[in-house]
């Protein structure tokens, strides 16, 4: 007997016996629910044996029985009722547990996301996938599905999926591609670093949604709400089912604002802000133009995050402001890392140091943030360096930008396609899926060891749609990715370090040393990053055209 909490409310369990009742009892549980009918076992206790001796203990015991495999939309109701009329907490039991937790799901269908239903239920071991279109659908069986159909189903309409859907139709001439994505506004991320620093305008980030999806492919503008891979479907908000021949998940990362305490209080405002949000990097420029003494305090999260230098990057740009303004005398910058290196990737790190003295940053490892108090002008970090208890620490700022924890999208997270941390599980050379064979996966949400960048998906765009080419003809895969990533750091106005490099740091430069040495400030590598990868982004990626990103071939065994 080992019950497991889906809910503050209720645990559930396999079957369990009369000498577990008193343990039941001493764990706090006041109430008891059984749902295995008496008799589906030989070794079975009854439910009156059950009853007795939840009795004796001072717990109330109900009986809802449920024929394995046959959990009907009233058994959900009734259960709902049950938690609702018995004290709390409550033991729901049957014979492994299933369907005490299936009648959970179910019932509390209507007023919790599915997404948090599906993580409750996997944490305690129990997989909801045969029902997920009921909980959907509120907790009950959908009359009309109303399915769809696809040749090749993107999932994610921003860089990644764009540029694939680009990409395919190229090679694959008559595919039906539909891309699945609610937003009406599709970002030029990227450029939000340059928002920040005064170079751009933010407006100059952001296109319609409409205009850039590739004329002939679908636009399903709708959520996801769970994947069906068993059943080569996806399922939608409000329980409208698509099904595939071929799926390529790139929904790109979820920025969990919500993970530092205060934090979502206080953006845009306090002299809070971030360049991960559009709607905020004008207030970083605004922030920094106004800011003539005191602390600055810039934040990285632990990773994986997407764009891993743009946090120094919005140092860089306004200490450099500063630098030029003659006021970086009389402003203390703080860089607070919850990693314990500048840059995962040595080479470039000497280029970076010497700005970092430049402007007299001070460099905080194994710093992250935790919570901010806005009005207060406070922030806490924990603090935990090797072999060390971790300590919380209390700093006081007059300027904060702030770069959020970052996970996998909930739906991803609580899907048959994720990895044990929660991002969709591929090999990292084809990006096809370790267990589904028909499934792709690129961009941010994926489980390679790469950069998550723009530059990133850019290269793996056309890998995937070679490889998808390939499985439809019956060939193996042709095309793999090799980690490339890339990353202009931005360390002043007019010059950058063009980080460029592949799996396990490997560099990989695009340009001759001679023209554009990545490991030392470039004007050239500026001009790069200002007038030249902007329109590559909008006229060249995202319309198929794979400018420098030819992929390269398998090798042969």
């Amino acid at each position: 007997m080992d019950p497991k909490s889906i809910s503050p409310e209720l645990s559930v369990s396999p079957q369990i016996t009369p000498a577990d009742i008193p343990a039941l009892a001493e764990q706090g549980f006041r109430s008891i629910v059984c749902n295995r009918p008496d008799g589906e076992g030989m070794d079975q206790p009854t439910f009156e044996e059950i009853e007795a001796a939840a009795k004796v203990a001072g717990i109330e015991a109900r009986y809802l029985p449920i024929e394995q495999g046959k959990v009907t939309d009233a058994d959900a109701a009734e259960f709902g009722k049950l938690l609702t009329w018995l004290p709390g907490p409550t033991l729901a039991y049957c014979r492994s547990g299933t369907r005490s937790a299936t009648l959970w799901s179910l019932s509390v269908a209507k007023t919790k996301p599915t997404s948090d239903i599906l993580a409750a239920t996997k944490a305690a071991g129990y997989d909801m996938g045969g029902v997920v279109r009921r909980i959907v659908n509120g907790g009950t069986t959908p009359l009309d599905q109303g399915d769809a159909s696809f040749d090749i189903v993107i999932i994610g309409g921003g860089a990644a999926g764009i540029s694939v859907a680009a990409s395919l139709q190229a090679r694959q001439t008559g595919a039906e591609i539909a891309i699945i994505d609610p937003a009406d506004i599709h970002y030029y991320q990227p450029g939000w670093t340059m928002v920040g620093g005064g170079i751009f305008d933010a407006k100059t980030t952001a296109r319609t949604m409409g205009s850039l999806i590739p004329k002939g492919v679908h636009w399903i503008k709708a959520a996801l709400a769970a994947f069906e891979p068993q059943h080569n479907a996806v399922i939608l908000d409000g329980c409208r089912v698509v099904k595939y021949g071929r799926l390529v998940v790139c929904p790109g990362i979820k920025l969990d604002w919500h993970g530092v305490e205060g934090l979502v209080d206080t953006l845009g405002k306090n002299a809070v802000t971030s360049n991960y949000r559009y709607d905020l990097a004008p207030y970083t420029w605004k922030l920094v133009q106004e800011l003539k003494s005191g602390r600055a305090l810039f934040t990285q999260p632990p990773m994986p995050i997407k764009c891993a230098g743009a946090p120094q990057k919005a140092m860089y740009l306004s200490a450099d402001h500063w630098f030029r303004s003659g006021v970086l005398k009389d402003i203390k910058i703080g860089f607070h890392n919850a990693g314990g290196v500048l840059f995962g990737v040595k080479d470039y790190v000497p280029a970076l140091m010497e700005y970092v003295e430049k402007y007299d940053a001070r460099l905080n490892f194994f710093n992250n943030l935790v919570a901010v108090d806005g009005p207060a002008k406070k922030a806490w970090f924990d603090v935990a360096k090797p072999d060390a208890p971790v300590e919380r620490v209390e700093v006081a700022f007059d300027m904060m930008h702030v770069c959020p924890p970052q996970t996998a999208p909930d739906f991803i997270r609580v899907s048959p396609l994720a990895d044990a941390a929660g991002w969709v599980d591929v090999d990292q050379a084809t990006l096809r899926h370790k267990t589904y064979d028909n499934i792709w996966s690129l961009g941010d949400v994926m489980n390679a060891p790469n950069a998550k960048t723009a530059a990133a998906a850019r290269k793996q765009a056309p890998v995937v749609a070679e490889n998808i080419v390939a499985d439809i003809t019956g060939k193996s895969p042709v095309a793999q990715y090799d980690g490339y990533g890339s990353c202009p750091l931005t360390v002043e106005r007019g010059k950058i370090v063009l980080a460029e490099f592949g799996y396990g740091g490997t560099l990989k430069p695009s340009f001759p040393k001679w023209l554009v040495d990545g490991t030392k400030p470039t004007r050239t590598a500026w001009l790069l990053k200002e007038q030249i990868l902007p329109p590559v982004y909008w006229l060249a990626m995202l319309r198929g055209k794979e400018w420098m990103a030819k992929p390269e071939a398998v090798a042969a065994n």
